[in-house]
């Protein structure tokens, strides 16, 4: 026998192959016994349709205004949203979002317009959706996929301005519960006031709304201490306001995620300077999605896994004073083409298959 032998090159590469294999095969078998489901949210930026109607105000999006607002350009907005409402979250799961909370729609129709796209007509999409009180009549909705979430309950909260002094309503907040992944999970869609004014000014407005949100979460947990809440919305806040923080008791530090505080996943990206819309050569991250801490800390139910701000290429302007700002539909009235001046937001939750 010769000590020396060298090893046979084709055994080695036959073992190669067959260690790849069972190692690749492990992790399809991982894959399959974890469930995976998408949760987003994105602002459509003033999703109107060109018809008139007298209790909404969009004269500003009607074929005589002066943005000239036609079927042409709406179908290339319904075709821009299509696109990313298609891809996103698809890294992760190619069914896209399982759920999709959206803002800044005139009514359930355009929302229907959306989903209807050939490329979304497919998942089978349905809608809850209410009309609002606000001003300029525009919504919010909750888009969910029946594969992934069935819905058990609904309503909408109203948020009455008349507490902050001024008159009148904003958008409400809607409220969902349902069966995510065979979960028990209750969902909140939001669009709390403008920054109109300024943000100090303007600021009890939005600590109203996250107020709004805060008192239903604390209606839920009365219930079920360990029960599964996700906030989301374009909140016109930071991670880090006060509004969002003090009001709505999230906080970005996964260790104060206890007791009903909820989990902010967006607040690092934020302290990093990263954003989903810009304003004078600065980034504000108002898109958020906050969990209980029970998505957060339970192995055995509904896992959190990761965030992600949605900021591919071609989402953002390539040239100009605006170079990497969201690429939006309108500047003023000339008509862009682009898709929204926020970046849609989502995250990844997994649940261990039975």
């Amino acid at each position: 026998m010769n000590l020396f032998q060298k090893d046979n090159p084709m055994k080695s590469k036959k073992l190669f192959l067959i260690s790849f294999f069972v190692f690749f095969s492990l992790l399809i078998n991982a894959q399959q016994r974890c469930h995976t489901g998408i949760v987003a949210f994105y602002n459509f930026e003033n999703l109107y349709d060109t018809i008139d109607d007298d209790f909404v105000d969009d004269a500003e999006y009607l074929p005589n205004s002066t943005k000239q607002y036609n079927t042409d350009k709406y179908k290339i907005k319904l075709g821009n949203l299509e696109k990313v409402v298609s891809e996103l979250g698809t890294d992760d799961n190619p069914d896209g979002p399982a759920i999709l909370g959206v803002a800044e729609i005139e009514n359930k129709g355009v929302v229907k317009d959306v989903v209807s796209q050939p490329k979304l007509k497919s998942r089978n999409y349905k809608i809850v959706h209410y009309d609002s009180r606000d001003a300029r009549g525009i919504d919010v909705a909750l888009i969910y996929n029946p594969k992934y979430y069935k819905v058990i309950k609904s309503e909408k909260i109203t948020i009455d301005l008349n507490a902050t002094g001024e008159k009148g309503f904003t958008r409400d907040i809607l409220w969902v519960k349902g069966l995510f992944m065979g979960e028990e999970l209750h969902v909140m869609v939001g669009h709390w006031p403008s920054r109109r004014g300024g943000e100090e000014v303007s600021k009890e407005r939005r600590c109203l709304a996250a107020k709004a949100m805060r008192a239903k979460a604390d209606s839920i947990f009365l219930e079920n201490q360990n029960a599964n809440v996700i906030v989301m919305g374009d909140l016109n806040d930071d991670p880090t306001s006060y509004s969002v923080v003090e009001c709505l008791r999230a906080s970005w530090k996964k260790e104060k995620a206890t007791n009903g505080t909820l989990y902010n996943p967006f607040g690092d990206y934020y302290n990093k300077g990263i954003g989903t819309l810009a304003y004078n050569d600065a980034w504000n991250l108002f898109d958020q999605i906050i969990i209980s801490p029970s998505i957060l800390n339970n192995a055995n139910g509904l896992q959190f896994h990761k965030s992600e701000i949605f900021n591919r290429p071609y989402l953002k302007n390539f040239t100009g004073q605006y170079k990497g700002y969201p690429f939006r539909t309108f500047a003023g009235d000339f008509f862009q083409g682009g898709f929204s001046d926020h970046f849609p937001t989502y995250i990844v939750i997994k649940k261990k298959a039975e």
